[in-house]
């Protein structure tokens, strides 16, 4: 199922898709500013069936204000979609994200970090795991 990952933020939002497989993620553009409309449009052109919006949880598993606002995009982007869209933990993405940028990745550093997202995603929803 073709999947979309995003790190959204209150400026812009990075995002990833894999192929309908569920087996190659690559990073998209970074979408700014962050309107659900946006997204839905992007939806719309990748042909996504199913997307992952990162949850920022402290370290100890606690949501804060950030959380909140995510909360509330996945609401008003549901209302926009016909496709599923579900929050999933994103701790420690954005470091996975600097590594892969300080490694050689080319794509900017949201994207990278949703693209770890959804290999993270991808990797617990994958059948060898249930």
């Amino acid at each position: 199922m073709r999947t979309l990952a995003l790190d959204h933020g209150t400026v812009r939002c990075g995002a990833a898709i894999c192929d309908p497989s569920g087996t190659i993620v690559r990073p998209l553009e970074v979408i700014s500013p962050p309107l659900p409309e946006r997204i839905a449009a992007l939806i719309a052109e990748t042909g996504a069936e199913r997307v992952v919006v990162g949850l920022p949880i402290t370290p100890s598993g606690v949501e804060g204000a950030q959380a909140r606002l995510v909360r509330e995009f996945v609401v008003a982007l549901q209302e926009l979609v016909a496709v599923e869209v579900e929050t999933w933990d994103e701790r420690l993405t954005t470091k996975l994200a600097a590594a892969s940028a300080g490694g050689g990745a080319r794509a900017a550093l949201d994207s990278l970090a949703a693209a770890h997202l959804l290999e993270s995603y991808l990797e617990r929803r994958s059948p060898n795991n249930e």
